[in-house]
């Protein structure tokens, strides 16, 4: 079981060190690390790059985490699958080492981003219900306060409460899930202080008058 754990972290964790936004800033001749907050995941690489650079860096990270999983599903999977194991255990464990990837790439230090996208694609590959439930609950919420990383720690923590929902008594599924959503707010330990002192950064609405 252990063996089979720790192949799918490995293989997941591969994935999760290609950092889109950092090669991407460096297709620009810019480390995306050395400018705004110091993140190289989808928020950072908006605000320093521009909505073309976040949407490229948010698509490849969830992408990769998607790739990863189908990876494991349909090519890996029968080899692996063994009583102990669920299907979506293997899944969970796979994604959850392209989170650790994408948050410390060995190659880049250990400084990556933040895991939010990564975790998106993650509940999509998972299960649609509950990337749903993340996704649409994020731009919800974002809309509503102009907070992305209010919109991120929901997006996480609706993950173990969406496992709890739709696999009820899979406790092993429920502690990796777990794990998702505490790496996250400890990544987001800094917005976190930022918003009890009411000093968050926000995505303002553009004026009309700044539009024309």
């Amino acid at each position: 079981m252990l063996r089979d754990i720790v192949l799918c972290l490995f293989i997941g964790y591969i994935f999760g060190c290609f950092q889109t936004g950092y090669i991407y800033g460096k297709c620009h001749g810019i480390d995306i690390r050395q400018y705004g907050s110091g993140n190289a995941g989808t928020t950072n690489t908006l605000r320093v790059l521009g909505k073309k650079a976040g949407y490229i860096t948010y698509l490849g990270d969830a992408l990769k985490a998607i790739i990863a999983i189908l990876l494991v599903e349909h090519l890996v999977y029968g080899q692996l699958l063994v009583p102990s194991l669920s299907f979506q255990l293997l899944l969970a464990y796979t994604g959850l080492g392209v989170a650790f990837g994408h948050n410390y790439p060995f190659y880049l230090k250990f400084k990556g981003g933040k895991g939010i996208a990564v975790t998106s694609g993650v509940m999509l590959a998972l299960d649609l219900r509950i990337g749903l439930i993340g996704i649409i609950g994020f731009f919800i919420i974002f809309f509503a306060t102009r907070y992305v990383s209010v919109g991120s720690l929901y997006m996480s923590l609706a993950f173990p409460v969406s496992v709890l929902i739709f696999y009820p008594g899979q406790w092993h599924l429920f502690a990796v899930s777990v794990v998702f959503w505490l790496m996250a707010w400890m990544r987001h330990r800094e917005n976190i202080k930022r918003l009890l002192h009411g000093n968050e950064n926000r995505f303002e609405r553009k004026k009309k008058s700044e539009k024309n």
